[in-house]
């Protein structure tokens, strides 16, 4: 999703040391599972519930579910994306930067053709490259290829009819990108997701009026893929807040992309009962506006019931798809840190109703919408503080130039419990995120 360093460690691994750490461990016959790891997404509750509905891997048998506590272990058992049914038990901490004896893998260890960060800052000094062209030559090529070391380990494809879910004490995937792609029926449930961080962010002058550092990487990331239920999860950028990060040619340098995109066509989407606190860009929903060829009629997507903890923007921004978000809490505690929350771009049909927002002084119920090249919304019965407000009208009187008119084109019908916004904050900061099912 662009367009938004550590010794190096010899990798000197036998070939049966690898096998044995790349094998899951299966449950037995008589082992038990947690009563949440065959549960399938209740009838009814939000677009992955239309049509045939969403099981994920409800229907494993014995042989394919496992527990796994490492990367190797994961990567097996997920099995290339395979469609076979499955459970995947994840305990303990999984760390995506390490190697297949679990040792860990710093940065120095993707970087390859000779980058550095200090030469790449030197070759691309605006005072040298210019704001005019992005980065090209030979310390571009050396980010690109170091960049692609690491894609080639962080990245772990989720195939079709898979449940992945949190098992035991603080079950957590640290450093990962999970990609359901081209799948379908995937429910992931009760995980931590932290820090899924690019080693080599790349920098673009081109991008806004002082350019930015662009960076790779979800947490979990929705492509191409249908009936997809994502539910009682934590994400955070943990170990590595944005605000800890430093600036180069006056931009933070930054290593993190989204916490949930949902992208390329993908379709029929739940998201629920999750936890996203203390991140910038945060769900996006359609990467473009020209990719009116495979979103348009997609991209359904229901958020309900989710706390946003400090999130500087995105929760959504929506292209095309008719989203639902209701009963959602928004808890923003830093004026300056806050952009927006919800964002109506190109062909949207974003239904926003029943959310609570808790809002701090400097932040105004109109600041909570961004126009995104959308021309409507449905906004109702949000409240701010603990009271009724319209948020869309305290938009509109703020942004003249850009009205966004009431009235999605569209009234959802698949949910299963609507509570009242006043509660919203005590029900979701009580109930949401993993460890909580």
């Amino acid at each position: 999703m662009r367009k938004s360093h550590v010794p190096m460690i010899a990798l000197l691994v036998s070939t049966a040391p690898l096998m044995l750490a790349a094998a899951p461990a299966h449950c037995g016959t008589g082992a038990r599972l947690p009563h949440y790891a065959r549960q399938a997404l209740p009838a009814g509750d939000g677009w992955a519930s239309q049509g045939a509905g969403t099981t994920g891997g409800a229907a494993a048998d014995q042989a394919h579910v496992f527990t796994v506590t490492n990367r190797a272990e994961l990567a097996a058992a997920l099995d290339n994306g395979s469609a076979t049914p499955k459970i995947i038990q994840v305990s303990g901490t999984i760390d995506g930067n390490a190697d297949d004896t679990g040792a860990p893998l710093s940065c120095d260890a993707y970087a390859t053709d000779g980058y550095s960060l200090d030469a790449y800052l030197a070759a691309y000094d605006p005072a040298v490259w210019g704001m005019d062209e992005v980065p090209t030559g030979p310390q571009e090529d050396a980010r690109a290829a170091s960049a692609a070391k690491q894609a080639a380990r962080v990245e772990l494809k989720v195939g079709s009819n898979t449940t992945v879910v949190g098992v035991g004490r603080n079950p957590r995937l640290l450093g990962l990108d999970l990609q359901v792609s081209g799948s379908d029926n995937v429910i992931v449930r009760n995980l931590a997701f932290e820090d899924a961080f690019d080693c080599f962010p790349q920098w673009d002058p081109t991008d806004g009026d002082t350019g930015n550092w662009n960076s790779e990487y979800d947490n979990l990331v929705v492509t191409g893929s249908t009936h997809v239920w994502v539910d009682h999860n934590t994400f955070t950028d943990g170990r590595r807040p944005d605000a800890d990060q430093p600036f180069y040619f006056g931009r933070i340098y930054q290593q993190h992309d989204g916490e949930l995109d949902v992208v390329k066509g993908a379709d029929y989407v739940t998201a629920s009962w999750n936890a996203f606190t203390d991140h910038d860009k945060t769900l996006l929903f359609g990467n473009s506006d020209g990719a009116a060829a495979t979103d348009a009629g997609k991209l359904r997507i229901t958020l309900h019931h989710n706390l946003f903890q400090d999130i500087g923007e995105r929760a959504p921004r929506v292209r095309f798809g008719q989203v639902d978000a209701y009963n959602n809490h928004y808890v923003v505690t830093d004026a300056a840190d806050y952009v927006y929350s919800l964002g109506v771009g190109f062909h949207s049909q974003l239904v926003a109703e029943d959310n609570a927002f808790t809002l701090p002084a400097g932040v105004t119920a109109g600041r909570t919408i961004a126009y995104w090249k959308g021309t409507a919304m449905t906004e109702d019965h949000n409240y701010v503080n603990g009271r009724p407000a319209d948020l869309l009208g305290a938009f509109n009187a703020a942004n003249p130039a850009t009205p966004i008119a009431q009235g999605a084109g569209w009234t959802p019908a698949l949910r299963t419990r609507v509570d009242d916004p006043r509660s919203v904050p005590h029900i979701v900061d009580g109930g949401a995120g993993a460890g909580r099912l």
